[in-house]
């Protein structure tokens, strides 16, 4: 199972329904949300030089700078402490956020999202999103009256988990018990497709849990996989072999990290099903 589309917003933002509404074509598809600690982006001088558009930034007390190419024609101009490009005929311009932000991210390797706390919501066949879920989440509460630390803010990141269903299948031309093949094989189908989105979301869940071990959660941490958890019943009878949860998006502007699972940008949280070296999974690190 991997993320598809992400949202990002501050913890306060949650409550500020115009920005909800600009993202809601994301937000409301997006049922799993991480609760994080991320340093604080400060952007100080703007200016131009040498035919280049400067941006000078502060995270955490030190300084970074990005350089844009500054097309001909465009001209710099600040109007109540805002930046603009503007053209002879009064156009107006400037670089894409998302594209700062990423870049930012890359070039400084100073944006870093601690994970604090990993959760779902789903509601009667996907009605309910993270955002309506987070409205009223006593956890989001406990971690903004605790305060991020210094240089530090609450953000949310809202993920979107692929839907579709995909299964490979691996024989084993050397197998000794021909037995069972198709009647493994038809297991795996089924579950591939009677499981439905609401157990996906539960599963992924559970996997980002159990990989980044967030200080704030508590289920599924040292639980996470077992043969007593109902989530995964159906797994173990249909012999599927591991649960594997994927955050592997280029697009992030930070990179995600806990005291378990380290500093990465792309997250793979893989957990073999059974223990013997011969079922574990075929695919995965």
């Amino acid at each position: 199972m991997h993320a598809r589309d992400f949202c990002i917003l501050p913890a306060e933002g949650i409550y500020d329904k115009e920005a909800i509404a600009s993202i809601s074509d994301v937000a409301d598809r997006c049922h799993i949300y991480l609760i994080g600690y991320t340093p604080r982006v400060n952007l100080g001088e703007v200016s131009s030089a040498d035919g280049k558009l400067l941006l000078h930034f502060e995270i955490l007390g030190k300084q970074y700078v990005l350089d844009y190419d500054l097309p001909e024609g465009l001209a710099l101009l600040e109007e109540d402490g805002n930046y603009v490009l503007v053209d002879s005929e009064g156009r107006r311009y400037w670089p894409d956020q998302a594209e700062i932000q990423s870049r930012l991210s890359r070039e400084s390797k100073a944006i870093n999202f601690e994970v604090k706390y990993v959760g779902q919501a789903y509601g009667t066949e996907g009605s309910r999103s993270a955002i309506d879920r987070l409205l009223k989440h006593e956890k989001l509460q406990m971690i903004a009256l605790k305060g991020a630390p210094e240089g530090y803010r609450i953000t949310l990141l809202l993920l979107s988990i692929e839907t579709s269903n995909r299964m490979f299948t691996v024989i084993n031309p050397f197998a000794k018990n021909l037995s069972a093949g198709e009647d493994r094989i038809r297991q795996g189908l089924d579950k591939l497709f009677n499981t439905t989105e609401e157990e996906r979301i539960s599963l992924y869940e559970a996997a980002l849990i159990r990989y980044f071990y967030p200080d704030f959660n508590k289920e599924f941490k040292d639980s996470f996989p077992s043969t007593n958890l109902k989530i995964l019943r159906d797994c173990y009878d249909k012999d599927f072999s591991a649960v594997i949860a994927e955050i592997c998006i280029d697009d992030l502007p930070f990179t995600l990290w806990s005291k378990t699972s380290g500093l990465k940008h792309y997250h793979i949280a893989k957990h073999d099903l059974h223990k013997e070296a011969n079922r574990r999974a075929f695919f995965g690190l």
